[in-house]
């Protein structure tokens, strides 16, 4: 893994530190004089002069790797009363020791401590849900840019600092990283950025210590249960971003009953916006939205209070993206940009991996999209419909290590939509590919669909399957993977993009689309 940018160094005693704890710290083991320079989780990551935090883990406790991280040149060590105990006495002679009851819990805001508290410096912008994050994210990158407020990105895709793209392993960073590249956006005169808000990163603390401007909602639908158990729960780890200590302001869509939900029950100022063209109302929605989208004027125009009305020119095809659109649109004027000025913005937006062309006017059209959830599939499958004389062949396949659940359904949808669905791996990671294939052949068969539904295990083949079977008029719609360049399986990480493959199997390269 590549290691990320930070901040320009500066030091921070471990008393500062300790202060900074304040009552969750059980002790401190050493010298309390000592000194930080930065902070990380990972040992195989640590500079010297780091603090190496220990965290308790799935499989193994952080503080089984402090030896490593120590040898490294980590300066202190951040760990609990277990972590302790795992650690050689040598170690404790060698570097002080900072024992708290929750060392993710604390992380957060020691990470935003020792970068010289950077989000506090900046215009932050949140955007939580199952589908859009990304979207909405690189509109508002767009919107802020066209206002003159140099910009930056963080979530799936990347991370974004101006012109220079970053990896990043998670939608959002751990606290460590997340902290240390907003410092690094404000050295290099970033004003605003966008970030995506995972309900992990909202249960496991990344984002604490932030307080943003203002935080989108997009919709909630099934995915994470793996992680989460019950929807009420995913419900709950999203809902925590609006709260008066994490936002100044909630900007809500209220098209589904999550929305609806949220927008009654958060406790700071909320603006509600609906992208359904009729009826006005949303069904089951407490109140008319405040923000709508017409199409009045024969385009499509956001209507909002005071009866300010702005055209916007959607750039990305669908419903779902139009709702993309109108969230950022909404929380861009929230922070006094002119619709103009965030609509011109806007309209320039391309999201790779996200409904992306990849041949558009010949005979078959092919589009790659990051669909992975059921609604997102049905979503995307609706959105191409309407575009093609011929029939829609979806690829679609489940992700191993994930929500079990979901798999059916996902197959279910397709089946439901398209006329051809070719079954096949998405990243099996540690599971077996033919039983993750089964679970969503099962749903497919079981949907009572007359599409054609067969299996092709190597993603590779299924594209190509895919390509083959297509005929003119068809689209050819490959989903699942998006943006992503590699496919996890057995552990291993291999080279793939779908993008590439449905090039080679079109027979294109990139120019020709």
């Amino acid at each position: 893994m590549e290691q990320l940018p930070r901040p320009a160094t500066q030091e921070t005693s471990i008393a500062d530190l300790a202060l900074v704890i304040g009552s969750d710290l059980v002790r401190v083991h050493g010298s309390a004089s000592g000194i930080v320079t930065g902070v990380e989780l990972d040992s195989r990551q640590v500079r010297p002069g780091d603090l190496f935090a220990a965290l308790p883990g799935h499989v193994l406790h952080g503080a089984v790797f402090a030896e490593q991280a120590v040898d490294r040149g980590a300066a202190a060590i951040l760990t609990d009363s277990t972590g302790l105990g795992l650690l050689p006495a040598d170690l404790l002679r060698r570097v002080p020791v900072l024992e708290v009851m929750s060392p993710r819990g604390c992380l957060a805001e020691l990470s935003s401590t020792v970068y010289g508290r950077p989000t506090e410096a900046m215009t932050v912008l949140g955007i939580t849900g199952t589908n859009g994050k990304t979207t909405v994210s690189y509109l508002l990158e767009a919107g802020l840019r066209a206002a003159g407020r140099p910009a930056g990105v963080i979530g799936t895709i990347g991370i974004r600092i101006g012109d220079t793209h970053l990896t990043s392993t998670r939608t959002t960073p751990e606290a460590p990283h997340f902290h240390a590249i907003i410092g690094v956006m404000r050295e290099v005169g970033v004003d605003s950025v966008a970030v995506e808000v995972s309900s992990h990163a909202l249960e496991e603390g990344r984002v604490d210590g932030v307080r943003f401007a203002v935080a989108g909602f997009t919709n909630l639908s099934q995915d994470h249960l793996d992680y989460h158990g019950t929807m009420d729960a995913y419900f709950a780890a999203k809902a925590a971003l609006f709260t008066p200590s994490r936002c100044e302001l909630a900007v809500i869509g209220i098209d589904d009953a999550w929305g609806q939900r949220l927008s009654k029950q958060v406790t700071v100022p909320v603006v509600t916006w609906s992208a359904r063209e009729d009826p006005w109302v949303t069904p089951g929605a407490p109140e008319r939205a405040d923000w709508t989208l017409s199409t009045r004027d024969g385009g499509w125009t956001a209507e909002g209070p005071g009866g300010e009305r702005t055209p916007l020119d959607m750039p990305l095809p669908g419903a779902f993206n139009r709702a993309n659109t109108l969230c950022a649109f909404v929380m861009l004027r929230q922070l006094g940009i002119e619709g103009s000025v965030a609509a011109a913005g806007i309209s320039q937006v391309h999201v790779p991996g996200r409904m992306e062309w990849i041949r558009r006017g010949g005979p078959v059209t092919a589009i790659v999209d990051y669909a992975h959830s059921p609604d997102a599939i049905e979503a995307a499958i609706v959105t191409v419909r309407p575009d093609t004389t011929g029939r829609v062949i979806a690829v679609i396949g489940a992700g191993g290590d994930r929500d079990r659940a979901k798999r059916p359904i996902m197959g279910e949808r397709a089946a439901l939509h398209a006329d051809v669905v070719i079954v096949t791996d998405d990243n099996p990671r540690s599971e077996d590919p033919a039983t993750i294939r089964a679970a969503v052949m099962q749903g497919a068969l079981d949907s009572g669909s007359q599409a054609a539904v067969e299996e092709v295990a190597d993603r590779r083949r299924a594209i190509r399957r895919a390509v083959t079977l297509a005929q003119t008029g068809d689209i050819v719609l490959v989903l699942g993977k998006g943006h992503e360049q590699g496919q996890e399986i057995a552990g291993t990480m291999m080279p793939f993009d779908d993008r590439d493959e449905v090039r080679q199997a079109l027979g294109i390269s990139d120019g020709d689309e």
